[in-house]
């Protein structure tokens, strides 16, 4: 069965991050489904950048289905209605609930994610200017943080959306397909994809 990835995208999203994760994440063989979570329910919204996006369809349509994951790109004005989507935030917390991969990066962790508490015990990253938003023993200094127990990936921005999406890779497929997606790609040799003994 096809490993199902919702991409959540409002105006203002960092489009960077968005574009990266959806690409990437499809390059692995994911399907990959953009929502549109604006509360206008238009599917083409403009990213913090003036970067047009299309979204798959809304958020609604898809507020049944269940994904293995569910990835929420940053952006102040993006994460913003994020954090005020009740649907969305209903969606986060059961997936959570589910037991199921919650990945967020750049301003959504401490904008959505802590905003609404959903991972109170969880360790995380963020964008740096917003990482008062954080517990400051739950704070980690790091490009990209897991929380395996928690099943949370997190993030600090733009430059380590590649890194947060092998990352998501990785753990939902394992360090021997992320390989497989990262060679053609001539990613850094430092995040060290290639050592895939022992899988």
């Amino acid at each position: 069965m096809t490993t199902q990835i919702l991409v959540p995208v409002a105006h203002g999203t960092e489009e960077l991050e968005a574009v990266t994760c959806i690409d990437i994440l499809r390059r692995a063989g994911y399907q990959v489904t953009v929502a549109s979570a604006d509360f206008d329910g238009e599917l083409t919204i403009t990213g913090a950048h003036g970067t047009v996006l299309t979204a798959d369809c809304k958020l609604v349509d898809v507020a049944d289905n269940e994904f293995d994951a569910i990835v929420l790109p940053g952006g102040v004005g993006g994460s913003e209605t994020f954090r005020d989507s009740t649907l969305l935030v209903e969606m986060v917390k059961q997936q959570k609930y589910d037991g199921r991969w919650m990945a967020a990066i750049c301003a959504a962790p401490a904008l959505v994610l802590q905003t609404h508490d959903i991972y109170p015990d969880a360790i995380m990253t963020c964008y740096p200017s917003f990482q008062s938003h954080i517990p400051e023993d739950k704070w980690r200094v790091k490009r990209v943080t897991t929380d395996i127990n928690h099943k949370l990936i997190t993030s600090q921005g733009p430059g380590s959306a590649l890194e947060f999406a092998m990352e998501i890779i990785t753990r939902l497929s394992g360090k021997k397909h992320a390989w497989s997606v990262a060679e053609p790609m001539i990613t850094l040799p430092n995040l060290h994809y290639q050592d895939v003994e022992g899988e």
